[in-house]
């Protein structure tokens, strides 16, 4: 295993660890405080992500051979941000975090489950999605309208590095943002010492609480968004790099490892989408047998990002929430425009889609369940129906 170690893979994991936390992490605390967690509940959800990301990845490129990227659910952490507080409080949420858990396990490993998640109308899952993440992507835009000279330099580094390079835009959005709170901010006295203090990692076990609301709300289309826009990807990244795991055992695992950082206030750990092309990808390694060195660094510093999630959560508390949002926002908007793009492609499902868009971007509850179930199961209503006018004209056609 030592002799498949290389530089080029040590470089690219660390490069990964890096922009698969520093790109999406905001989205995360974000996500967590919207449905009730305190600053040091956020922060223990995300050291508990970070470290069980780490572990799987380690765990799972030791043993497959393969280079298997693990992250947290981005879009999970949006959905979770535009759902906001359930019947519950957090403990709520944290039960549903535990069924969504066991929810990927059970479709890892009982096959009938997986493929009716796979057999969810793809125009359907995107404009949930969409639907989802529309609401942090006007954050940006809200930001400059707070206060210009704080939501203006975030948005002008995102816009002038990504046009040079994507893969840095949101990490120079985010060194904008720390210089903005550095030179910008009013900082309280004794706020430093208190960052000091949050150095030392601390887990918060959350006791979980299951009811009705956090099964619909959170659990369910929690589950259907990882499924559908990180887990399924992440098997097809790595076919399209020539790998060919069994993606039942994957997706088990990854639901193990979000059982174990669940009561901790994590929400959910998958197969990585965008870094898991960083780490399959020729700039990890020329011969692909080499590549999942890649995968095994980003593990490891995975875990070293966890253990600093206190200080971080510290440190972003300081500012004006609304600066760290758009952080988030601009860390959404790629994954926005592909997912909305993708579900209203087809002309056929174009209006269901539209449906499940608007039903879920309106960010209204009825009867405590959140508009992300609710516009799936009203596109889902549109398209049978169009699909069974369609069917009752053809039989009339043929008579």
């Amino acid at each position: 295993m030592l002799k498949d170690f290389s530089v080029q893979a040590l470089f690219m994991g660390l490069l990964t660890a890096f922009v698969g936390s520093a790109s999406s992490f905001a989205v995360v605390l974000h996500g967590l405080e919207a449905v009730g967690a305190t600053d040091a509940q956020a922060a223990s959800g995300l050291m508990a992500l970070s470290i069980s990301m780490g572990v799987c990845a380690i765990v799972l490129s030791a043993v497959t051979r393969l280079p298997i990227s693990i992250a947290w659910s981005t879009p999970g952490a949006a959905l979770l941000a535009s759902t906001g507080a359930i019947e519950g409080g957090f403990n709520a949420a944290v039960g549903a975090f535990l069924i969504c858990a066991v929810l990927i396990v059970v479709a890892g490993l009982f096959k009938p489950l997986g493929r009716a998640v796979a057999a969810i109308p793809a125009p359907l899952a995107n404009a949930m999605l969409s639907g989802v993440l529309i609401g942090l992507c006007f954050a940006p835009v809200k930001a400059i309208g707070f206060n210009p000279l704080f939501g203006l330099p975030i948005v002008v580094a995102w816009i002038v590095v990504g046009a040079f390079k994507r893969l840095w835009a949101v990490p120079a959005a985010l060194a904008a943002f720390v210089l903005v709170l550095a030179f910008g901010v009013d900082i309280p006295d004794g706020a430093f010492a208190s960052l000091e203090r949050s150095l030392v990692p601390t887990a918060e076990i959350v006791r979980p609480v299951f009811n009705l609301a956090g099964l619909v709300s959170i659990a369910l289309p929690l589950f259907i968004v990882t499924m559908a826009s990180q887990n399924i990807p992440g098997i097809a990244v790595l076919k399209v790099n020539h790998y060919d795991p069994k993606p039942g055992p994957l997706f088990a695992v990854t639901g193990f490892f979000s059982l174990l950082s669940a009561p901790f206030g994590g929400h959910a750990v998958n197969l990585a989408a965008i870094t898991a092309a960083m780490c399959a990808g020729q700039d990890a390694h020329a011969d692909p047998k080499r590549r999942y060195w890649a995968s095994l660094i980003a593990g490891v510093g995975y875990i070293v990002l966890g253990l600093l999630a206190g200080a971080v959560t510290a440190f972003v508390a300081l500012a004006p929430p609304i600066l760290i949002e758009a952080v988030a926002g601009l860390a959404l908007v790629g994954a926005f425009s592909s997912s909305a793009m993708s579900a209203f492609q087809a002309p056929e499902s174009r209006e269901a889609a539209a449906i499940t868009f608007l039903v879920t971007a309106s960010g209204i509850s009825f009867g405590g369940i959140s508009g992300a179930f609710w516009g799936l199961i009203a596109g889902g209503l549109m398209l049978a129906l169009s699909q069974l006018v369609k069917m009752v004209k053809q039989r009339s056609q043929s008579t």
